[in-house]
């Protein structure tokens, strides 16, 4: 059972989930690939791979979530009326490919930047659409 759902409350409900987009493991294996031989590549790939297997991003009814580590344990929370804003960043080739980076802004947290995210346009959608009360996202 994933964190996002063992930390449920009770009437709430998870909305929708990101995912790492493919991009960012194919820079992973690509850093193992030449880089591979002189170590480094082996560190980076290792480095983003862990990051990606334990790295957890939903949001419920009631709040944003973002929980990542492997043997410690770092979560984001931030409850949905506290969401000031949501904006999306997105490369060239993230709008080509449908990969891009969030930045959620809110009362009493500076902010929290996602990593690379397959459709953040749309996990951004089911963001304000849990904030209005609609709850009838659809998962990302």
């Amino acid at each position: 059972m994933s964190y996002i759902e063992q930390s449920l409350g009770q009437g709430e409900r998870i909305v929708a989930r990101a995912h790492f987009h493919w991009w960012y493991s194919m820079k992973a294996w690509l850093a193992l690939i030449f880089l591979g031989p002189l170590l480094i590549g082996i560190w980076i790939f290792v480095a983003m791979m862990v990051r990606k297997w334990t790295t957890e991003i939903g949001v419920t009814t009631h709040r944003f979530v973002e929980k990542e580590g492997l043997f410690s344990l770092k979560t984001f929370e931030v409850a949905l009326p506290n969401i000031e804003g949501v904006s999306v960043t997105q490369s060239f080739w993230g709008r080509v490919l449908g990969y891009g980076h969030l930045r959620i802004e809110g009362t009493g947290v500076d902010h929290v930047d996602l990593p690379t995210i397959g459709d953040p346009i749309a996990f951004r959608a089911a963001i304000e659409s849990a904030k209005s009360g609609v709850g009838t996202a659809k998962p990302a």
